[in-house]
């Protein structure tokens, strides 16, 4: 099958969104399937407003067509809300061509939480952008419960996995600082509630491996605390096996792939139980979840590293791709598109 990816999310961007969907693009191709991804690499791009790391393409509706037009591709998934989400949204709707999308991240929150808008306006265009799609894909039951109660329709479960050959448990002693050492790996910016974690009153020492428009601030005001930048994948294995406890402050995401790579390494997880981490760690003995973090974080230091890993291992790329698979519309040949049936096209 040939399969469009529309994508605002991409290199050299680091986050859930692009590493589930470089693994998912992986696993698909293995499966023998052709995926074309239409990123924002392939255009003029602008820094988004308040984030600059995250660059918009501009004007790219001409780009877009051309693109989709030359695949002809049995599929269309469009993954982001942004300005290629949108134009290939435009024109799967004019030609008649069936689509799939996904819900990657609390988009209302994260705007609320960086412009205060009221949720109701976001999640009005969110029903608006999702609407026609034939299936809108969410990372768990619980984002999946969510989005019905805000009036989305045809949602679809569509889960994650963890690089295993990657992120396993081994010896390493990285981060050589007092010991417990408390970690935390994602975007350093509001919406992660990172300093919900930082302002704890912890023994050891507290590391943060990432970057964000947040994290110039965040190093003035908590001097104490050691920050790694951006690492690559063996890199962020090491410094997991290198932890303690893997503290997981925010409230917004919707899933949390760090939390797989965490426990997939052997590191125990402290988190606030909500969506994220109740679909992720459960009832299993991989982590510890408390409306107190700091309780959290000090009982996550009495689980056995064995039980975070085997609980990870249940997660694998290729079972969430075959369900991604399972979720997608491909186009019936046998209907013409809807241009094609106007005068004089």
């Amino acid at each position: 099958m040939k399969i469009a990816l529309v994508t605002d999310a991409w290199e050299p961007q680091v986050n859930g969104v692009v590493r589930t969907l470089k693994s998912t693009t992986r696993e698909l191709q293995k499966l023998g399937h052709t995926v074309e991804a239409i990123t924002p690499l392939d255009f003029r791009t602008l820094p988004c407003p308040t984030y600059p790391d995250i660059r918009l393409s501009l004007f790219p509706r001409a780009g877009v067509v051309r693109r989709l037009a030359a695949l002809d591709p049995d599929a269309i998934h469009i993954a982001t809300e942004g300005p290629l989400g949108l134009a290939a949204r435009h024109h799967a709707l004019k030609r008649g061509i069936p689509f799939t999308t996904a819900y990657h991240t609390r988009f209302p929150e994260y705007i609320q939480a960086r412009t205060g808008m009221p949720l109701a306006w976001t999640y009005a265009f969110l029903r608006w952008f999702h609407g026609p799609s034939k299936a809108v894909m969410a990372p768990t039951v619980v984002v999946q419960r969510d989005l019905e109660a805000n009036g989305f329709t045809n949602v679809v479960l569509w889960s994650r996995g963890v690089e295993l050959e990657v992120f396993k448990p081994r010896r390493c002693d990285r981060l050589a600082t007092a010991p417990p050492i408390f970690l935390y790996v994602g975007r350093v910016a509001v919406e992660k509630n990172i300093e919900a974690f930082l302002a704890l009153d912890l023994p050891g020492s507290k590391w943060v491996a990432g970057a964000g428009p947040a994290l110039a601030g965040i190093r003035t005001r908590y001097p104490n605390v050691n920050f790694l930048g951006v690492l690559d994948q063996q890199q962020l294995a090491e410094v997991y096996a290198s932890a303690d406890v893997f503290v997981f402050p925010s409230r917004t995401d919707t899933f949390g792939l760090v939390l797989l790579e965490a426990m997939a390494c052997g590191l125990p997880v402290a988190a606030y139980p909500v969506t994220g981490p109740l679909d992720v760690i459960g009832d299993s003995n991989a982590g510890v979840m408390h409306e107190d973090l700091r309780i959290a974080c000090l009982a996550a230091l009495e689980l056995k590293r064995e039980d975070a890993a085997a609980h990870a291992r249940r997660f694998s790329w290729r079972a969430a791709t075959e369900q991604f698979l399972a979720n997608l519309h491909p186009r019936d040949r046998n209907l013409p598109d809807r241009l094609a049936l106007l005068p004089g096209a």
